[in-house]
Order: structure tokens, then C-alpha cells, then sequence
């Protein structure tokens, strides 16, 4: 009777960890975007869950500023998409996969100039619109080129739209995605809608969005050029083809190019209205978790912090009776959450006001899947980082960062709610309030460099955001060899 018991409780959690349906793994991603009003300090905030293959290591490194060569081209390995580049390039900071075989995948990061851009969020596309202007996966830009092309070469959020928007209409697109640029300043978030057409919304001051790889801007204002791009012959290009739906005649573009199906009701909008249902929770009690009309912004019901955003990244509509690991025997529950075993990075990029660039922006990294890892903040300004976030192969080893944190994952599996409770969580509220002292006392020190010898206020941020990532790392490989001896209290005899 122990030894069944023990099995099942094992069995459970592997479960729970490990078993997405098909349909869940079709798409990847959560984004999390809010304005600077709608935050507690007033930053901007962009985030993201970088959900792939968790076999694949992912790095943390510096892009250094350099100057390209006269007529200097990149060219992708995924596709034969290529791009004259720019005479000089911006530092920036990137977390690629840990090898470039088949593309670089930068995905997410800062500039020197205070901008920071996340990509992708994937999208799908409807027949209609794909049928007059498909997708060119040979020769269009996509993921794996991005963020290369891109944030190194432009000085603000609006910039980015400008500048991909640009590839986009000229040498076109080979996938639908949703692409989060910011500054101090201001929030847009982009969705290419096919091969050639694409919108950018900026994101309300005093909102916030969730988004879960479905095309989700809603209607556009041609006459406000303050808050919408859009490729130029959009409008024209649905009027001709006769590709909108709304008998009113309003453009509203998830409508137009997007799709909002049964699909999407089991994968991408449950995740949608359990983000809002955590910052919204007074305007989203009769919200259904697979209603189609769920409104792309809203308020929140309070000030937005990093730990809230960190909160709807690692959820897995905790409290609820959808809740992936508590309900995990009830096999009526197939709804895909936020947090997911398959999460290679998450990210936090913040900008806060009234600090030079190098010290406004952070970003804060967990790698492997957020409710077991720790988000390590990282500042813009450094020039380089830990050699633990620049090792590691897809075979585990006990030294690198990120199979470190894929290692705590593992070992809570079988035992989930009891290991994260007891021990998890504990480490990660130490840590955490670790990191907001070292964060107070940096910025003070940073500051004060920074007025007096600004050119030494890289090596410094260096140094102290590896103290921070050898704190986390001491920290979880600690508690790594604890759950391994805890776990053979469990295992059956």
C-alpha cells in the first residue's frame, strides 16, 4: 500500500510536469507588456516566456558595438532571408540558443541606446488572408534573424516598428508574430498579419496586455499616427481582396488576418484571461476562461510590479479549479497554461524613468521554467556577463546556469507542490530579497560613478550583476542537492 502510494504520488507529478497535449505544443510563448502608468515606479515593462525545447540550452551574452564592414550583409542559416546591415552596430545584450546551427535566435534584450525588444511571440494567420499574400518561408525574415537586425541599429521603441516594418514590406515575412519593442518612454507591440502587411500599437500609458500567440490588436485609428504604424498599403490590400468581416466597415485587424477558433479557445485565450484574472481580478470575475471577447488592454487593479509580472509568467492557473498541477488527475482539464515544463527562458525587461540608460534598464532573466527558477536581474549598462550563462551543451552538466535551473525542475517533478512549497519557494524569497537590497544599494553607487566618471560605470554593473547571477546560482545548487537526497525519501523500496 506505501509503495503504491508513493508510485502514484510520482506518477502524478510527472503528469503534471510533463504531459502537454499536441495541440499545446503548436504554439509557443507568453507575453506580458505594461505601460508606464500602469506600473508601480513608473517603468515600462516587457516580458516574455520563451517556451521551445527545454533541451536546448539557452545563453545570456553581450553583443559588442562594432562597426560593419562597407556593404556588409547578414544572412540567416534557417531560410535564405538576408539584410544589409547598417555601418555601425550598437552593443546589446542577447540570450541565443547555445548554438548558431540553425540560426542565431537572439530573442530578447537591450540596446545601448535604452531600447529593449522581445521576438517572437507566434502568431497564426487565417486561409483568407494567406490565400493573397502568403507567408514567404524561403526568402522572408522570421525569428531566428530578428532581433539581430533589428535592435542593434535603432535609438528608440517607434525606431524598431520603422525599421522592421521596413523588411517586412520589402523583402517579406516567412511567419506570423507579435514583436514588443521599449524605451522609457514607450511600449509597441507589432504583429506581422502576412507576407507583406503588418500594424503596431503603442501601448496605452495606463495599460497593460497579455498576449498568447494570437493576433491580438484590435481596431486601428488611420489618423492617429501617434499611436499606429502600419505597413502602407494595409488598407487598401483588405479592401481589394474584400478580407473584412465587420459589416460596420471597422478595421480591426485581429478580426481581419487573425483567428479566433476552438483552438485558440483551448490553447491561447485561457492564458490570456488567467493573466488578467491576476492583475485585474474586480474587472474579470464573470470573464469566461475561453470567451472569445476578451479585450486585448485593461487597467490593472493596482500598480504593476516585477514581481506581479513574475507571478502571471510562472501561473498555471494557481487557485483556481483549472489549475494544471492541483487538477492534475481531473483529465476534463486540458486548457494550456502560462507556466510550461518546456520553457527554455523568461524574461523581464524594465526601463525606469529618470536614469541614464545603462542604469534605467534590467533585465531580469529566469532560465528554464519560471516557478522554478529566479529571475537574476541584469543591468543594460554591463559589457559582459557570467561564464556560467555562456556554457553548456544539450548535454546536462553540473556547471552552466542553465542546466543548473533545468535541474531544479526535473528534480521537483515527481514531488511538485510538496518540493515547491517546502523548499522552492523559500530559496527563491531569499534570493529575491537579496536582489532588491543589491538593487537599492547599485543604483545609489551607480549613480554616483556615473557623475563623476561616467565611462567607469560599465565595470561596475558588471561586477555587480555577477554577483547577483553567483548568488542565485550558489543558492540553487544548494538546494538542487538537497531535493536529490530528499527525493529517495520517496522512491519506493
Amino acid at each position: 500500500m506505501k509503495t503504491r502510494k508513493i508510485f502514484s504520488r510520482i506518477t502524478a507529478g510527472l503528469i503534471a510536469v510533463s504531459v502537454i497535449s499536441p495541440a499545446m505544443e503548436a504554439f509557443a510563448c507568453t507575453t506580458v507588456i505594461a505601460g508606464k502608468n500602469a506600473t508601480a515606479d513608473g517603468s515600462t515593462i516587457i516580458a516574455r516566456n520563451d517556451d521551445c525545447n527545454p533541451s536546448k540550452p539557452d545563453y545570456f551574452v553581450v553583443r559588442k558595438a562594432k562597426e560593419n564592414a562597407r556593404n556588409a550583409v547578414y544572412k540567416s542559416k534557417q531560410n535564405k532571408f538576408y539584410c544589409k546591415l547598417p555601418k555601425h552596430q550598437y552593443k546589446y545584450t542577447a540570450t541565443p540558443y547555445w548554438t548558431d546551427a540553425k540560426g542565431q535566435y537572439d530573442e530578447a534584450g537591450t540596446n545601448e541606446k535604452g531600447v529593449g525588444m522581445s521576438a517572437t511571440e507566434s502568431t497564426v494567420s487565417n486561409d483568407n488572408v494567406l490565400k493573397v499574400d502568403p507567408f514567404d518561408e524561403t526568402h522572408g525574415i522570421q525569428e531566428d534573424t530578428m532581433v539581430t537586425v533589428v535592435l542593434p541599429y535603432i535609438k528608440s521603441a517607434r525606431d524598431g516598428v520603422k525599421r522592421l516594418g521596413k523588411i517586412v514590406t520589402e523583402q517579406g515575412a516567412g511567419e506570423g508574430d507579435g514583436i514588443i519593442f521599449s524605451d522609457k518612454k514607450e511600449i509597441w507591440y507589432m504583429e506581422i498579419g502576412s507576407g507583406h502587411e503588418w500594424v503596431a500599437r503603442r501601448v496605452p500609458d495606463d495599460s497593460y496586455a497579455v498576449v498568447a500567440n494570437q493576433v491580438s490588436i484590435e481596431d486601428i485609428n488611420f489618423n492617429d499616427k501617434d499611436n499606429y504604424m502600419y505597413s502602407s498599403d494595409i488598407k487598401s490590400f483588405v479592401d481589394k481582396n474584400k478580407l473584412n468581416p465587420n459589416k460596420d466597415g471597422k478595421f480591426i485587424f485581429k478580426d481581419i488576418f487573425g483567428t479566433n477558433n476552438d483552438e485558440d479557445a483551448e490553447v491561447n485565450i485561457p492564458r490570456v484571461w488567467d493573466g488578467q484574472r491576476i492583475l485585474s481580478p474586480s474587472q474579470t470575475k464573470d470573464q469566461e476562461i475561453t470567451s472569445k471577447n476578451i479585450p486585448m488592454f485593461r487597467t490593472p487593479d493596482r500598480k504593476i510590479t516585477v514581481a506581479d509580472v513574475e507571478q502571471v509568467l510562472s501561473s498555471h492557473f494557481n487557485g483556481t479549479k483549472y489549475d494544471t498541477i492541483t487538477n492534475a488527475d481531473n483529465t476534463g482539464i486540458t486548457y494550456r497554461p502560462i507556466n510550461v515544463p518546456f520553457t527554455e527562458e523568461s524574461h523581464i525587461i524594465q526601463f525606469r524613468p529618470n536614469m541614464p540608460n545603462q542604469i534605467s534598464g534590467i533585465q531580469w532573466l529566469a532560465l528554464a521554467t519560471p516557478e522554478t527558477s529566479v529571475y537574476v536581474p541584469f543591468y543594460a549598462g554591463i559589457t559582459t556577463t557570467p561564464k556560467t550563462y555562456r556554457i553548456g551543451t544539450d548535454t546536462p552538466d553540473t556547471k552552466s546556469a542553465y542546466w543548473t535551473y533545468r535541474t531544479t525542475q526535473v528534480l521537483a517533478a515527481p514531488y511538485y507542490n510538496e518540493f515547491l512549497s517546502d523548499f522552492i519557494r523559500p530559496v527563491q524569497k531569499d534570493i529575491d530579497k537579496e536582489f532588491n537590497y543589491s538593487i537599492a544599494a547599485v543604483d545609489k553607487k551607480a549613480l554616483k560613478i556615473y557623475k563623476s566618471s561616467p565611462n567607469k560605470v560599465a565595470a561596475y554593473l558588471n561586477k555587480a550583476s555577477e554577483q547577483n547571477a553567483d548568488y542565485a546560482l550558489d543558492k540553487f545548487r544548494k538546494l538542487n542537492k538537497m531535493l536529490l537526497k530528499k527525493s529517495t525519501v520517496f522512491w519506493p523500496r
